[in-house]
């Protein structure tokens, strides 16, 4: 639902992947961003109107995304989506930061567009902190991409863990993923991913920005 540039991008990316694509727009307009190339079907229609998902083919659908410019319509569309068709993998993009909370908590996934814009800036503006790559549908736990101080390289997982509270998912290590076991070490050029309760990722970022301590004898 919505026929702006994601959800155009949307279209055209799912249909090079194979798959057959419904994008419904009030505005017959929109449609003028898809490539002629297109075969996907566009329906002129209100998001949540029953008549308009069922021309879409909701009934069939394995997944929807309410990607248009209002917040209530995406999670109306999400909610009779999800509720009135069954539809599992449903999706709605949310500009207000605390309704996307309160969604995510209601058990409807949601993308945080201001907020994840705003992360996204602070990352490239102050390299050196934590950036979420996921939170759970509470908002208490965050999947992070965390920096380290180099005085951590050589040291194990256990050792991160110890010191942080956190628990390393997994390591990015010269464009591979490698889940970790305690006794592996850091190695230079390593990026740490960590699960990190939401409101300790400043923390665990701030022990990992100085360099471990080690105990005098």
């Amino acid at each position: 639902m919505g026929a702006g540039r994601v959800g155009t991008t949307l279209a055209v990316t799912l249909t090079a992947r194979g798959h057959s694509v419904a994008i419904i727009d009030q505005n017959p307009d929109s449609f003028r961003r898809l490539p002629e190339e297109f075969e996907g079907r566009r329906v002129t229609g209100m998001g949540f109107d029953r008549d308009a998902l069922t021309q879409a083919g909701i009934e069939e659908a394995y997944a929807f995304a309410a990607v248009s410019s209002g917040d209530n319509s995406n999670i109306i569309a999400a909610r009779v989506v999800r509720e009135t068709f069954g539809v599992a993998n449903v999706v709605a993009r949310i500009y207000d930061p605390g309704r996307a909370e309160i969604y995510q908590r209601l058990g409807i996934t949601t993308v945080a567009t201001v907020r994840w814009t705003a992360d996204q800036v602070l990352r490239r503006l102050m390299p050196a902190g934590a950036a979420s790559e996921f939170r759970d549908s509470s908002g208490k736990v965050s999947l992070c991409e965390l920096d380290t101080h180099p005085g951590w390289i050589g040291c194990t997982v256990a050792e991160v863990e110890a010191a942080t509270g956190a628990r390393v998912a997994f390591l990015s290590r010269f464009g591979d993923g490698l889940v970790p076991v305690a006794e592996d070490v850091l190695q230079d050029q390593d990026v740490l991913h960590a699960l990190v309760y939401s409101d300790q990722v400043d923390t665990t970022q701030r022990i990992l920005n100085r360099p471990p301590q080690t105990e005098e004898a």
